[in-house]
């Protein structure tokens, strides 16, 4: 059984979260909560499995009270919000530095078309995410020297640097970014899972906190140094060969469009060794299957370490595929990008992870 705690000010939305979740017969809610700091204390006192979080909440908002618990009483948090509006998907993807594992739409009421798709999303979020260990270390543990970038033979000079990154994605990207310089000179595609409607409000927060320029893709634009081009709801993200935006709302791919695999195959295609792949936190595999073509054409791999990824799926299948050159903590990433496409990482043989 997993047990779930409620944290809401709407007493509509609670009940509606309850008989959501409810309805599921290996879920069981154990607390209810009106505002962030009455969660905080249900989750110190009830030590739930998983907390669904609102974001804007009178007495503490969800962010801060995300930040609380992961002090006190550390739990996977899902950041359930009503509003897709820019303040609050800034206070959900804040949330998601400060602890929480995702960020979903509240379902709308029954009588709504998209009802039972958002029930049943809420429903596997909640699952997926109990299963989840909350203890992150965003660094590198004393004592580990994580293996280092290493060029290969033939390799080209970078043109592209791509990215495929799901559950804890959001602050693991802000991360790398943050680390980057305004003069980065290779353009960066971003694939991030998220849900649909706060993929606008990713993009202007990851602008106002990186010195990139952060956009959502748009068909057909030319991928410009300094730039980063994040996918756009529904849609695959690749680029051509002229290095420009290529969209597609071709079929899914294992369940996802976008699809990290569509953006690997494409770069594959377009650039060849002159591509660095990075493959960040989330569940699954998607991308995984990308990474193996990106290679076969001398493209380079790099993934986020075990120690400070949210969920150790994407990256972890990647390395156990053998398709990595380099396991890195998430503190360290960009850095060795800078190293990468400046040319400063030296000559030598492949990381034998």
């Amino acid at each position: 059984m997993i047990r779930v705690l409620v944290v809401d000010d709407s007493a509509t939305v609670r009940d509606l979260l309850v008989e959501i979740l409810e309805s599921d017969p290996d879920v069981r809610v154990v607390g209810r909560a009106k505002n962030g700091a009455e969660g905080v204390e249900l989750a110190v006192e009830l030590r739930p499995d998983v907390i669904t979080m609102d974001i804007h909440m009178p007495v503490m908002d969800g962010y801060e009270a995300t930040r609380e618990i992961m002090i006190r009483a550390p739990a996977p948090i899902v950041i359930v919000s009503s509003s897709s509006n820019k303040r609050a998907v800034e206070l959900s993807l804040n949330a998601t530095r400060a602890g929480a594992l995702i960020a979903v739409t509240t379902p709308d009421a029954p009588i709504s078309p998209d009802f039972e798709a958002r029930r049943d999303q809420l429903i596997a979020t909640v699952k997926a995410m109990s299963q989840v260990k909350v203890v992150r270390r965003w660094s590198t543990p004393i004592g580990q020297t994580p293996s280092a970038p290493v060029s290969r033979v033939g390799q080209s000079a970078t043109r592209l640097v791509t990215v495929i990154a799901s559950t804890g994605g959001p602050a693991a990207v802000q991360r790398i970014l943050s680390d980057l310089p305004r003069d980065f000179p290779v353009p960066i595609v971003v694939v991030q899972h998220i849900a649909d409607g706060f993929v606008g409000g990713l993009a202007e927060w990851l602008n106002t906190s990186c010195n990139l320029r952060v956009k959502i893709a748009h068909a057909a634009e030319p991928l410009r140094p300094h730039t980063v081009y994040i996918a756009p709801d529904q849609q695959h993200l690749g680029v051509t060969a002229g290095l420009r935006v290529a969209l597609s709302t071709d079929e899914a791919i294992g369940g996802f469009r976008p699809s990290g695999t569509y953006l690997f195959e494409s770069a594959a295609k377009a650039c060849g060794s002159a591509t660095v792949a990075v493959a960040l936190t989330g569940m699954g595999v998607d991308g995984v299957s990308g990474l193996r073509t990106l290679r076969a054409a001398g493209g380079r791999v790099i993934a986020q370490d075990e120690q400070s990824s949210v969920v150790w799926g994407i990256p972890g299948e990647a390395v156990r595929a053998g398709l990595v050159d380099a396991v890195l903590g998430i503190d360290t990433i960009g850095k060795h990008l800078r190293d990468i496409v400046t040319g400063g990482v030296d000559g030598g043989s492949r990381s034998s992870r």
